[in-house]
């Protein structure tokens, strides 16, 4: 089984993330970039938030 911290070193910004596989290092916080900026949508029944810096998204 992989490591929690080996997910945060590899993350792939053109992947979509589950926010169960994957949750925040710092709550509220990009894992990839640390920004607190996210911009947000709801459709499908799911609520994606994507980094307003660096792109990564997640549904939470």
């Amino acid at each position: 089984m992989e490591k929690l911290e080996d997910k945060y070193a590899n993350i792939d910004l053109k992947k979509i993330y589950e926010y169960k596989d994957l949750p925040d290092k710092i709550s509220g916080q990009c894992d990839n970039c640390g920004s607190v900026k996210f911009k947000s949508s709801v459709g499908g029944g799911k609520f994606l938030r994507e980094c307003t810096n660096c792109g990564m998204k997640k549904n939470i």
